[in-house]
């Protein structure tokens, strides 16, 4: 007899995963991509979109994260205050030199669900600008891209 129920993981099946990627010349959409399915648990044989299957990610070097044509000035991040004329524009060269790390966030925050689930899988994300991180206690491996 065969058993042909679906399975369906449980909270205490999950493990989670440590991993370090290094930013520095990686292309920002294509890293995003690879963080993000991560994030979600995609790489697993035991995925299940409903519950936060991922592993948690370090990248480091976000600074120095590369950007094709001319994104560096044509590509702006966008904010509301809610008042009018609240809106204001960031160009990417100035987020980059502010804010290292928003830019990869921003990028891997657009390819989540944007429901609770999803804010559980970005708090699994940390960014570094530089080369250090305190999470060497985890002991991470590296990410294959």
């Amino acid at each position: 007899m065969v058993d042909r129920r679906t399975f369906s993981p449980k909270a205490g099946d999950i493990q989670r995963d440590w991993f370090i990627v290094d930013a520095d010349g990686l292309t920002l959409g294509r890293l995003a991509t690879v963080v993000a399915s991560t994030l979600r648990g995609k790489t697993k044989p035991t995925y299940a979109p409903h519950m936060d299957m991922g592993d948690f990610v370090i990248v480091i070097n976000a600074e120095k994260i590369k950007v094709t044509g001319k994104k560096e000035t044509d590509k702006f991040y966008y904010r509301h205050s809610g008042y009018p004329g609240g809106l204001s524009a960031v160009m990417l060269r100035d987020m980059r030199q502010r804010f290292p790390d928003r830019i990869l966030r921003m990028a891997v925050k657009g390819m989540l669900p944007r429901t609770t689930l999803g804010e559980k899988q970005l708090g699994k994300l940390k960014i570094y600008a530089g080369t250090d991180h305190p999470h060497a206690a985890q002991q991470p491996k590296p990410l294959p891209l």
